[in-house]
């Protein structure tokens, strides 16, 4: 499979990376299958995971520290997250994430989905979080500081603008260009400062399904350093290495195709963290 350069960190990461949100029971996905199906996408040249611990209250990371034993830790790039906004909550969570997976490091620990500039002055305030990350970043208990988002790519602008976050972690869905577009407004800021991006949401929660190689073609085709694709079976698996490891970049007329072909679903319900409610049939107002 195809390595890329990994923002200014010096790292190189894998084209397509693996979303550990879905093995879990919540997913029909048990514990035996979930180790399987890690080891499997190790085995075959992904190396970066990626996981939190509100992701089925912290049964994905303990299920990937599980499958990481016997030697794999070392050849794994971890990326966890805080969603807690303040210091000494978000050091209460990496405690817990560090025993669930098993490990006394982890490559990124990022600040989960920041929708808000009220979130972003909260996190940066006395006591926030980014106190938390600079400080385990200082003793080494996390290599790089990432954040997340899926709604609204000029918070995460500014995010940028106060800080020099190594990775951000945002919606680059076909979907997702044509509303508050995070390829359009973000990515060509972190480029120019070496911002590793990596992309997620690329099926639209199950929405791009129909079309499924031609949604992760479009993603894996954005200039990012990789992406990560959410897998619950050794069959989803499966399809998505096929793709990787035979990957054509998608051209310029093979997108304008794709893209009439889903524009109707370029709509609320089916991006609903976009919407202003989750599930709502509004869109988010990201200067309300």
């Amino acid at each position: 499979m195809i390595r890329q350069p990994f923002g200014r960190t010096g790292w190189d990461v894998p084209l397509l990376s693996f979303g550990a949100q879905r093995i879990v029971d919540e997913h029909h996905c048990t514990e035996e299958e979930g180790i399987q199906i890690v080891q499997t996408a190790l085995e075959r040249g992904i190396t970066y995971f990626d996981t939190a611990p509100s992701y089925s209250d912290g049964q994905s990371e303990y299920r990937l520290g599980l499958a990481l034993q016997g030697g794999r830790r070392d050849r794994a790039h971890i990326a966890t997250k805080t969603h807690d906004r303040t210091r000494d909550g978000s050091l209460k969570l990496l405690e817990g994430s560090l025993q669930r997976l098993q490990t006394d490091h982890v490559e990124e620990w990022r600040l989960h989905n920041i929708v808000t500039v009220e979130e972003l002055d909260a996190i940066f305030a006395k006591g926030g979080a980014m106190e938390a990350l600079q400080e385990m970043q200082a003793q080494g208990v996390v290599k790089k500081l990432s954040i997340s988002g899926h709604t609204n790519p000029q918070v995460l602008v500014e995010a940028l603008r106060r800080f020099d976050f190594d990775s951000a972690l945002v919606a680059l869905s076909a979907l997702d260009h044509h509303i508050y577009s995070f390829a359009h407004e973000f990515l060509p800021l972190a480029r120019e400062k070496g911002v590793a991006v990596v992309g997620m949401k690329v099926m639209a929660l199950g929405k791009l399904a129909q079309w499924y190689e031609k949604a992760l073609r479009y993603t894996l085709t954005l200039p990012i350093a990789t992406t990560i694709v959410g897998m619950e079976t050794m069959e989803q698996l499966e399809r998505n290495l096929s793709v990787a490891e035979h990957f054509t970049p998608m051209d310029e007329l093979e997108r304008l195709e794709f893209w009439k072909e889903i524009m109707h679903l370029a709509i609320p319900e089916t991006l609903p963290w976009k919407a202003e409610q989750w599930g709502g049939d509004q869109w988010y107002r990201r200067n309300a």
